[in-house]
């Protein structure tokens, strides 16, 4: 699982013109992609990692601060473009497979205390934000 994470004042994504998620207070914007081998474990990690990563103002996390985090799914995060001018997609969990595992990261977030908010799965989104900082970081599960 892999996430490029951003410290923003705001955040929003919108499906067909209508906002369907938003954060309107600084937190955390996260683009969260899955992988074919990628489980429970995998989302018990992402989430504790989403949730305590210290890279809010002063060096706190989400959780020390109740920041809410906005959450979208992302398979092109397991593009490939090495080779030639078009990125393959292979790395990339189908639908299917990745679905239930972004919800259940969304899920873990909430149990933990998060205020998440989210995209729609698969569809066609745009995203607005504001970046703090900036401050980017990208996470990653480690192999199993």
């Amino acid at each position: 699982m892999r996430a490029v994470v951003q410290r923003v004042r705001s955040a929003q994504v919108e499906v067909g013109g209508a906002v369907v998620g938003a954060i309107t207070e600084p937190g955390l914007l996260v683009y969260l992609g899955v992988t074919h081998d990628d489980g429970d474990p995998e989302v018990g990690w992402m989430a504790r990692k989403l949730w305590g990563v210290r890279i809010l103002r002063e060096e706190q996390s989400a959780s020390d601060v109740g920041a809410p985090l906005l959450v979208v799914s992302q398979f092109t995060l397991y593009g490939d473009a090495r080779k030639g001018r078009r990125p393959t997609w292979q790395a990339a969990a189908p639908g299917p497979v990745s679905e239930p595992l972004y919800d259940a990261v969304c899920r873990e977030l909430a149990g933990l205390g998060a205020h998440v908010e989210r995209g729609v799965f698969g569809a066609d989104m745009a995203v607005t934000s504001v970046n703090d900082g900036p401050i980017t970081l990208i996470l990653e599960t480690p192999p199993r």
